[in-house]
């Protein structure tokens, strides 16, 4: 990273703002082939796929339960789908081929329409051949609003990826590299952060949502320029605010920070070489009527609440480099099956509340994201921790969720390492 570290430390000031869409009936997105200036100016620009000709794809900031309606045309030269993360939604608009819906082909437009039923920080991206069409920019943020907007004075989305650059900007047709796959997976060369535009004050109060969009890099995170409190995760409130220490985003996980802004702002990554810069906010002036105050937790989700389990399932992530597993491209598992089996992990009956233990018995972490649910973390004495729809699992470790299937239908469970799931590493329940 050395080169691209220094690149991205004098350019971070070039703030790569993302675009809107407004809340048309119904919002109309394109998958496309676009050309996007990733390096700093003065390098290459770079090839890439995105939505309505940018990466990302345009903020879409719709109401908590309203009907949306997306429209997505297929500009490319292949199939693809999107998923929309973290909304639990109906099983047939979850975007995901051959499990909820057919692909959609070159030239052929689908109408995603569903309810969100939970207010917070999501966003959406192709489901299929993810571990690439994700890598070339195919997502994007996907917001659903307050209903009691929190009292700050801008509101600031972050989306945070990486690729592996070549000099001239281009990428490299890496995606699928066995070695990767059967490591920690597709790790870029060159990182940033994307942000929505905003001019900052010193003394703003600011909402930072914060998205870790990409396929398999894990963001340990520190925040210069602010004080404040992490104020959500996944989309989900906290009950209370928490410290901004240790703030660490597997991929498609989210953060939301509510922080009160000091002086000049920077995201920086953690790395074995430093701190590796990945954007600048600039602050301009300062905010003389705004009067320091508590910040306050988000309203609550409404999400049912958990019973007594009536199943206890156990998933093992088995495989990998040094896991003994290499049958050609499936090297990665759950429970010694890889890929989608012809039958569910599970079949569980709505209501139900499932305890499942995430075994990890390999030599890497991996983030497991289950689609159109929320579940609880449990903590080591078993009580109820956060709320996430993707959790991080360090290697050699395992831990507990629980969670209340409410949402009829078949409903994927992948690691969200995207290198990870295309070497196997997904599965399905079954809600009926």
């Amino acid at each position: 990273m050395n080169r691209r570290q220094f690149l991205a430390s004098v350019s971070a000031a070039a703030i790569l703002p993302m675009p809107s869409a407004a809340a048309a009936d119904p919002i109309k997105l394109k998958a496309e082939a676009v050309i996007r200036q990733i390096l700093p100016d003065g390098d290459g620009t770079t090839e890439m796929l995105g939505f309505n000709g940018s990466v990302p794809g345009p903020e879409l900031r719709v109401k908590r339960g309203a009907q949306v309606s997306i429209e997505l045309e297929n500009g490319l030269k292949e199939g693809t789908a999107v998923h929309w993360h973290g909304i639990r939604l109906e099983n047939a608009m979850d975007g995901v081929p051959m499990l909820t819906q057919d692909l959609i082909n070159p030239g052929d437009s689908k109408t995603y329409s569903f309810v969100p039923p939970d207010a917070g920080t999501y966003w959406y991206h192709s489901h299929y051949i993810s571990q690439e069409q994700v890598a070339r920019g195919m997502m994007g943020p996907l917001i659903v609003e307050d209903d009691v907007p929190p009292d700050v004075d801008h509101d600031i989305t972050v989306v945070l990826s990486d690729w592996i650059m070549n000099e001239d900007g281009s990428l490299a047709d890496r995606f699928t590299d066995m070695h990767s796959v059967a490591h920690a997976g597709y790790m870029g060369n060159f990182a940033r952060a994307f942000l929505s535009p905003a001019e900052v004050k010193q003394a703003d109060r600011v909402r930072f949502r914060i998205i870790n969009a990409a396929t398999n890099r894990i963001f340990p995170l520190t925040l210069a320029g602010v004080t404040g409190s992490v104020v959500a995760l996944d989309g989900m409130a906290l009950d209370q605010p928490r410290g901004l220490s240790d703030l660490m985003l597997a991929p498609a996980q989210r953060a939301d920070l509510i922080v009160d802004i000091t002086g000049p702002v920077s995201f920086d990554m953690l790395s074995g070489s430093g701190p590796y810069r990945l954007a600048d906010l600039a602050v301009n002036g300062k905010n003389t009527d705004r009067k320091p105050d508590q910040i306050v937790p988000l309203a609550a989700p409404d999400l049912p609440v958990p019973g007594d389990h009536t199943q206890h399932l156990t998933l093992t992530m088995m495989g990998g480099a040094m896991g003994g597993r290499h049958d050609g491209t499936n090297i990665w598992s759950f429970n010694d099956v890889s890929d989608l089996p012809d039958t569910p992990f599970a079949e569980i009956k709505r209501g139900e509340t499932v305890r499942i233990t995430l075994a990890n018995d390999t030599a890497f972490p991996h983030g497991i994201h289950l689609h159109g649910h929320h579940f609880y973390e449990l903590t080591a004495d078993g009580s109820l921790g956060d709320l996430r729809d993707t959790t991080l699992v360090a290697a050699g470790e395992s831990r507990d969720v629980l969670c209340v299937f409410d949402n009829p239908g078949r409903w994927l469970i992948h690691c969200h390492m995207l290198s990870h799931a295309i070497g196997g590493m997904r599965t399905w329940v079954q809600v009926a």
